[in-house]
């Protein structure tokens, strides 16, 4: 693969606004488990290794268990996540897909607030541009350590 531009060296300024949505969600009512989950999904999704590596490292660091990240794929089969996750998950899953159907609607609403729903919305699109960024402009699975960007 060529060697392509280094977002981080010559898109500051582009990536401002991301880097304060991220920090923007860390102070939401959503917990940063949630939110490391949904990350790792969508980046599951989205197929894109470097955020996957970040987020199961993030999400290890932060104290959730292999068996949890390994089945996330096949969370609809998997008996270990609660249904406030499970709600979670199919919405992230819609709106990555760009179709949010009123039967998801109904479902997540019941297990999140307005504000909450509006967060959740906020960390997918947030993960989903991260990784068409690091798809267009790759960083090298492996590399990231925790805490990397703060």
């Amino acid at each position: 693969m060529e060697k392509r531009i280094n977002i981080f060296a010559k898109g500051q300024n582009a990536l401002k606004p991301l880097f304060e949505m991220s920090g923007y969600l860390k102070q939401s009512t959503l917990s940063v488990e949630l939110m490391h989950l949904i990350e790792f999904r969508v980046s599951q999704i989205n197929q894109c290794a470097y955020c996957l590596d970040m987020h199961y490292k993030d999400a290890r660091a932060k104290g959730e268990t292999e068996q949890r990240l390994y089945g996330l794929s096949a969370w609809r089969e998997a008996p270990y996540y609660t249904e406030k996750e499970r709600a979670a998950f199919e919405w992230a899953e819609a709106v990555t897909a760009a179709h949010v159907p009123d039967e998801v609607y109904q479902v997540v609403k019941d297990h999140f607030s307005e504000l909450e729903l509006i967060d959740l919305t906020m960390v997918v699109t947030t993960i989903n541009t991260w990784n068409r960024l690091n798809l267009s402009f790759p960083n090298v699975p492996g590399t990231y350590k925790v805490g990397m960007f703060g």
